[in-house]
């Protein structure tokens, strides 16, 4: 496995793109590991609608950057407290959703630090039942990375403060708020430490055969790739934010595969438009699927024919095929007329 460098970088839009060069366009068959601390940011899921998860008027108040990932799952909040790291590595079906193969060395390092950590959930690290990490995964055709936060001296009245967490989430880990289910790593350390030896801790513990330690550093060209990267993507409003679609039906529940957000926007009995939401982890692009559904008949034969061929599990992992369709097209729905 091989350290990427980033050169010390705090700026989010920046690390992200970094993240993404290298998955692209890092050599198959080797493994590396990036580390980076980000400056206070709100790091949105692919599929989630970024005005309604974050409190847009304390973000401004407070320079908050707001910045869309590639993989799915929810919004997180970064700051100098925060430690994050990405694993990229060859793409196999079998480490996919596996989030326990890349986390657990993160697991044996805090617990022989005395942080009682273990893997909880779908994809949460958890120390005396709060969440102390959360990670996603993206797959390319041939390359994949499964990356996570470490809170280890994050200041949790900011996550409060900046994300607006659907209350549906926080009820079914059966907390009341979203301070109360998250803790920071320092809160379980016998000794104190700074965030920089925290991290180097870390990275001694994933590198123990010396010989097996190198560190990969980016050429000019490279970094340049990486920031026409950022210009063109991470730094777009577009992509930060996209566009908020009108609709007259919405249709909203939590999976065990996450929170799935339906926006339709039926018009002369078809489905005219369509916006999918959640933080649920997706192996393929959701505008796919949304694609496939525009101009069908808002029936439910006509929505069954359409799927009919449509392997769910590309889009939305262990879901039940029935269980979307009755989510896309029910009795309880809101509507906006």
């Amino acid at each position: 496995m091989i350290l990427i460098d980033n050169l010390g970088n705090t700026n989010p839009y920046l690390n992200l793109a970094l993240e993404e060069y290298m998955l692209r366009n890092s050599k198959q068959g080797e493994d590396f590991i990036l580390f980076y601390i980000n400056e206070p940011s709100i790091i949105i899921g692919r599929n989630q609608n970024t005005l309604e998860e974050i409190n847009t008027n304390y973000i401004e108040e407070k320079g908050i950057h707001v910045v869309r990932r590639i993989s799915g799952g929810g919004a997180v909040y970064h700051d100098h407290g925060n430690l994050n790291f990405s694993f990229i590595t060859d793409y196999d079906v079998k480490r996919l959703n596996n989030f326990k193969n890349f986390t657990q060395p993160i697991v044996n390092i805090l617990n022989e630090m005395g942080v009682p950590a273990k893997m909880e959930g779908r994809n949460d690290l958890l120390a005396k039942g709060k969440k102390i990490s959360g990670n996603a995964q993206f797959s390319s055709v041939k390359r994949m990375f499964s990356h996570g936060t470490l809170l280890y001296d994050t200041n949790l009245s900011e996550v409060a403060k900046a994300l607006q967490v659907k209350m549906s989430k926080i009820q079914s880990k059966g907390h009341k708020s979203v301070r109360s289910r998250v803790a920071n790593i320092t809160e379980f350390l016998p000794e104190p430490m700074r965030i920089e030896d925290f991290k180097q801790k870390i990275i001694d513990g994933l590198f123990k055969e010396k010989e097996d330690f190198s560190i990969y550093k980016l050429t000019d060209e490279e970094w340049a790739g990486v920031y026409q990267l950022k210009k063109e993507k991470y730094d777009q409003w577009d992509w930060n934010y996209g566009k908020s679609p009108k609709f007259n039906i919405r249709r909203e529940k939590k999976f065990p595969v996450g929170i799935i957000d339906l926006r339709i926007f039926v018009e002369k009995g078809h489905i005219a438009a369509i916006k999918i939401y959640g933080d649920f982890f997706s192996k393929d692009p959701v505008d796919e699927l949304e694609h496939k559904l525009l101009g069908v008949r808002y029936t439910l034969p006509d929505i069954k024919e359409a799927l009919a061929g449509v392997n769910l599990k590309n889009y939305f992992g262990d879901l039940a095929k029935e269980d979307f369709i009755e989510l896309l097209y029910g009795e309880d729905e809101e509507s906006t007329e």
